[in-house]
């Protein structure tokens, strides 16, 4: 594993320990009591539902800190974890590719899923390659470096 890869998993490990501990906080809200008014149950339904959501995202990390083990990285070839610079087309901007978790975390992202993360994993610096942001739309993107 890269110093790349492994500092990539380090803040995806941090983030599931925030996780975590926000969903001990939801778990602790829904062992309460059902006593008190209509309010007092809504809180607490409110809680089940928001537990099952960090449930959801607590997996996903989980398989993506293990993906992210697994990934052989190349050099000058963008592979996920990677701190890449790309030209939009308005000049250099820096981000990783990673999770929706490492946005979450306050990291300027391009996740893998999206159209753009698509279009550059895989690809090597030098390159210019093209997404659909949405229907009817088609962008650039230079990668200037990556690691």
């Amino acid at each position: 594993m890269t110093a790349t890869a492994a500092s990539h998993t380090d803040l995806l490990q941090a983030r599931l320990g925030d996780l975590r501990a926000e969903r001990d906080a939801a778990l602790a809200e829904t062992r309460q009591e059902a006593v008190g008014d209509i309010v007092d149950r809504a809180t607490n339904v409110e809680a089940s539902i928001r537990l099952g959501s960090l449930d959801d995202r607590i997996a996903a990390l989980e398989r993506e800190i293990d993906e992210a083990r697994r990934v052989e990285h190349v050099e000058g070839v963008v592979t996920l974890g990677d701190p890449v610079v790309l030209d939009l087309g308005d000049g250099p901007e820096s981000f990783v590719v990673g999770s929706v978790e490492q946005v979450a975390a306050g990291i300027e992202a391009v996740t893998p899923t999206s159209p753009l993360g698509q279009a550059i994993l895989g690809a090597a610096v030098g390159t210019t390659v093209t997404y659909a942001p949405r229907r009817g739309v088609s962008l650039s993107a230079t990668i200037v470096s990556v690691g």
